[in-house]
């Protein structure tokens, strides 16, 4: 048996409880939270936010979940929870008792939410099998993806990550993985996820404030670089080469750039792309991108 596999638990008898509690069948692998990071506080915490949520949005069809693990497993909560954030008619039986209709009320649901979220199959952290199993891990990040899909403002706690265990039955015993994974978003990453929903919805929802904000931005471009003797008239297509950016950034960082570092007149897209490349390094060295982006 793997060293590792031990280290797990505190104590030597919750190793043969464990076991006798979570069979793994030869060839089988299974990812689980640590016991020892059951007790996360943040943990804790986003469990009791979810559950208050799940029970706010069923209360009025007398629907009361008590733990996520044994509430969820069968589909029924997470039926009526969809059908209500949703509108969405899931063609399976509201009660499934035995384990052949759960385990088929599950694959209807689960589908659904893969369809209405717009989710690959290589993205979701979570099946059939594993919800079925009263699996926690899976459980939470089914229900935190369907929150931030129906109600992006529900307050879970930001940074939340646990300490896992991959454990694999092989021919020559169990074989073990330790990591730590996410379940919610760093608070970093949830602001600059909410400055672009902003603008998501600003080029949606309002053209027409559209052109008053990218107003604004050109008369803060050009009263920088305008004391290169430089004027912007369309953000689109100047900034398309990286050379206005650039300029911006010594301006309002006070720094010169040598023109030897970059093409001051690009003349094909390689050279437009090290100059958009060249100003994304420097906003990052500088602290002021924290997110990915795009270069082309």
């Amino acid at each position: 048996m793997d060293p590792d596999f031990l280290n797990v638990f505190t104590q030597p008898a919750a190793v043969n409880q464990y076991l006798a509690e979570n069979v793994i069948a030869q060839g089988e692998k299974k990812k689980l939270i640590k016991p020892t990071s059951r007790n996360n506080p943040k943990l804790e915490e986003l469990k009791l936010v979810l559950i208050d949520w799940i029970n706010t949005t069923l209360k009025e069809e007398h629907i009361v979940v008590k733990s996520l693990e044994e509430d969820l497993y069968d589909g029924l909560v997470l039926h009526h929870l969809l059908e209500n954030l949703g509108s969405l008619k899931l063609d399976v039986d509201k009660i499934a008792l035995t384990e052949i209709k759960q385990r088929h009320k599950l694959s209807v649901i689960l589908e659904a939410v893969a369809k209405c979220l717009q989710l690959e199959e290589s993205q979701l952290k979570w099946s059939v099998e594993s919800i079925l199993t009263k699996d926690l891990l899976s459980t939470l990040h089914l229900l935190v993806a369907i929150a931030k899909h129906f109600e992006p403002n529900l307050a879970m706690p930001p940074n939340v990550q646990v300490e896992t265990i991959t454990i694999e039955n092989t021919s020559r015993g169990l074989k073990t993985a330790n990591a730590v994974e996410y379940i919610t978003e760093s608070k970093e990453n949830l602001e600059a996820q909410s400055r672009d929903d902003a603008f998501d919805e600003l080029f949606s929802r309002a053209p027409d404030k559209l052109d008053a904000v990218k107003k604004v931005f050109l008369q803060f471009v050009n009263q920088h670089v305008g004391k290169l003797g430089l004027s912007v008239k369309d953000i689109e297509s100047q900034f398309a080469d990286g050379v206005i950016l650039l300029l911006l950034i010594g301006q309002l960082e006070g720094y010169f750039l040598n023109l030897r570092d970059f093409f001051l007149t690009p003349s094909n897209v390689t050279e437009m792309l090290h100059n958009v490349n060249l100003a994304l390094d420097l906003l990052t060295d500088g602290g002021l991108l924290n997110f990915s982006v795009n270069s082309e």
